[in-house]
């Protein structure tokens, strides 16, 4: 019995074996392709006939006069410069903070008094809107009014940045 159980130890070897070699066979780098761009092909020349063939020394060409661009009338100001004085208003505040969550701004009165209904004219270096004072609100109450050199918060329609100047267009 001794000699059959050395048989089997041995066949089990060799099939260990066997199996570490396909292993060692399997985990061979393959070679990969290089794959190359065509080069794009040149659209061919077109056919000229002798005829219409042009004599290929070269000419003297002259100069064109260069003309100076046209001077323009007046040079318009870009939207951002000054708004016509109708809208603009009179300036009565700067907006210190904007909450985008809220679509609120936080704006610090230097001059007049803002009341709810007012038009105001807000405007900054890309801010330029114009709206109806809905809501104004000192520390979280609602209130009517604001006066000078009072920071109050003001639900607006779009946008407002930092620095951007509040107008009063109109009561």
């Amino acid at each position: 019995m001794a000699t059959r159980k050395k048989a089997k130890g041995q066949a089990k070897r060799k099939k260990k074996q066997v199996k570490a070699a396909t292993r060692k066979k399997a985990t061979t780098v393959r070679k990969t392709k290089t794959i190359r761009k065509k080069s794009a092909k040149k659209a061919p020349l077109p056919r000229v006939s002798p005829e219409k063939a042009r004599p290929s020394a070269k000419v003297a060409v002259e100069p064109t006069p260069v003309s100076t661009p046209a001077q323009p009338e007046a040079v318009r100001p870009t939207p951002s410069a000054q708004p016509p004085p109708a809208e603009q208003g009179e300036r009565i505040g700067v907006v210190t903070h904007y909450y985008s969550h809220l679509a609120v701004a936080i704006v610090r009165l230097e001059s007049g008094t803002l009341r709810v209904g007012d038009v105001i004219h807000i405007r900054g270096h890309i801010t330029d809107f114009i709206q109806k004072v809905e809501s104004l609100e000192v520390n979280h109450a609602p209130v009517t009014e604001v006066g000078p050199n009072e920071e109050f918060g003001l639900k607006v329609v779009e946008h407002a940045r930092e620095h951007d100047v509040v107008f009063k267009v109109r009561s």
